[in-house]
């Protein structure tokens, strides 16, 4: 058996960077299977990718015996698979799992990564959130580095709310200009750019004005997003303008994506439509079924919350790495 050099000297240098995410690997099922979760295995190659409007899909194709084939695509979360074993079981579970989205590459980003999933029935947003603090906690160091600052993990997390982290940073009523991409460029006192929608713009400050400035001191969660931002998560009962989601912020890294769960078929479908819309109109050749395996599930899935998590991205973080590649065994 033959190696290249390059493989043997690459491999060797990051040597210890792998092993602390071997390490982690280890923890991570310690820690859910001492919390009762069941590790649990869904398909890759799937006829349903995902409803994301802006992720791109590695596309491939099932060839049957008979001769038949069948369009297949790496999914982009593992998230519908396991939100069926959730309905079928009532059973918290997690999965490390390989995901894979087409045309990203940047310091925290590759096409194909690890994904941490895990889903808790009977759990409330704030529920998942103490969860996932302490299985930050229990991985990583009592505080970390990150872009020339220490970040301190020992004090509570923050808990920020979207229309608060605008009113604060952005100096917008972020949730009573929904939709009117006008009246939030005129608070925010920005120029809307030709062609730039309500939408483009909330991302757009938030990029700007939001993220580099929050996680910095300690971690925050960002949560109650705007309702069009959560396409599978619950509206909040007290709002209807948000959704109940948050995202994990830890020095200028964006580590995790969770939901209090849609359970309601009909208006899931409702939006599966409209995202559906939204994404052809962007990328006509990324089309595929509704997941209907999915959709007839949801009605049996108890009250749960779940949490995509990127593993790789809290290895760089226990580790110091500057890029994800170098916490990855082959890159």
């Amino acid at each position: 058996m033959t190696h290249s050099s390059s493989d043997h000297d690459r491999i060797a240098e990051r040597l210890p960077l792998l092993r602390r995410r071997a390490t982690m690997v280890q923890a991570t099922r310690k820690f859910f299977d001492d919390r009762g979760y069941l590790d649990v295995e869904t398909p890759y190659a799937v006829p349903v990718p995902g409803e994301e409007v802006h992720l791109r899909c590695f596309r491939t194709e099932l060839e049957q015996p008979d001769g038949g084939r069948e369009a297949r695509f790496l999914h982009t979360s593992p998230e519908f698979a396991m939100k069926r074993i959730v309905a079928a079981t009532g059973l918290p579970i997690f999965q490390l799992a390989r995901v894979w989205r087409n045309g990203e590459s940047s310091s925290t980003h590759v096409p194909e990564f690890t994904m941490l999933e895990w889903y808790a029935p009977e759990a409330d947003l704030a529920g998942l959130m103490d969860e996932t603090e302490s299985y930050v906690r229990a991985l990583l160091p009592e505080q970390v580095y990150r872009d020339g600052r220490l970040i301190p993990l020992s004090a509570p997390f923050e808990r920020l709310t979207m229309q608060d982290a605008f009113a604060r940073y952005v100096g917008a009523d972020l949730l009573a200009t929904a939709g009117n991409a006008e009246a939030l460029a005129t608070q925010a006192g920005a120029v809307l750019r030709n062609g730039e929608t309500w939408e483009d713009l909330f991302f757009r400050l938030l990029l700007e004005r939001v993220e580099p400035v929050i996680g910095r001191e300690r971690p925050t969660f960002l949560t109650h997003w705007p309702a069009e931002q959560a396409a599978l998560a619950r509206k909040d009962p007290s709002d209807a303008r948000a959704a109940l989601r948050f995202e994990l912020y830890i020095g200028g890294i964006e580590l995790a994506n969770a939901f209090e769960e849609l359970t309601d078929p009909v208006e899931q479908r409702e939006r599966f439509a409209t995202d559906r819309q939204r994404r052809l109109d962007i990328s006509p050749d990324q089309d595929w079924p509704l997941d209907e395996a999915f959709l007839t599930a949801l009605p049996d899935m108890p009250s749960c919350s779940g949490i995509a998590l990127g593993f790789d991205r809290l290895v760089m973080l226990a580790t110091g790495a500057p890029a994800i590649r170098d916490i990855l065994w082959l890159a």
